[in-house]
């Protein structure tokens, strides 16, 4: 039985069911941005390699933002009633992709793997900006910002990812495992 996200209150101008359809996709962003941000500090703690230092310092921005996410998100989701979930349990109970797989490793198999994080994380957002702007320009202005500066963060990635001749080393890999071994070359 799925659950009714419907708030007994909502911001003027958007019906309570529509702020529970609104709740229901911002929960899921919300478990999105906390699982990355943990993901983010993972990589900068493991990375090793020649590319440690560039890796390591261009990691700590993007955690820092993707926690302001997280805050805007979770924010969001009490304006509209809803109530904002962001214990660990709730993110491993209802998150739809597992965890990171990818440990102590070079930073360009961490970059490997981090392209297909980015790719998966930005499907998905992508989605839900296509849900939620049908609903709430809003909520879909929140979700739009984010989806610049996270495409922004993959292309950071990619630059290490990416040849001369504008070939990405990641371009055929479905899985962080094989994103990494790509990378790698």
């Amino acid at each position: 039985m799925a659950k009714d996200f419907t708030p007994k209150y909502t911001v003027p101008g958007i019906e309570r069911e529509a702020a529970g359809t609104l709740i229901d996709v911002l929960r899921l962003r919300l478990h999105a941005l906390n699982d990355l941000h943990l993901t983010l500090k993972h990589i900068h703690w493991n990375v090793v390699g020649p590319h440690f230092i560039a890796v390591h310092q261009m990691i700590d921005p993007q955690v820092d933002r993707v926690r302001d996410m997280a805050d805007d998100v979770a924010e969001r989701i009490a304006a509209l009633g809803g109530v904002a979930q962001g214990t660990p349990g709730s993110l491993v109970k209802e998150r739809t992709w597992d965890d990171y797989s990818i440990g102590r490793e070079d930073a360009i198999a961490h970059l490997g793997a981090l392209d297909v994080v980015y790719t998966g994380l930005l499907e998905d957002l992508r989605a839900a900006v296509k849900t939620v702007g049908e609903i709430d320009p809003a909520t879909e202005d929140l979700l739009i910002e984010q989806l610049r500066d996270l495409e922004q963060f993959q292309w950071f990635v990619r630059a290490h990812l990416e040849n001369a001749g504008g070939n990405l080393a990641t371009a055929s890999a479905t899985t962080e495992e094989g994103a990494a071994e790509a990378a790698k070359g």
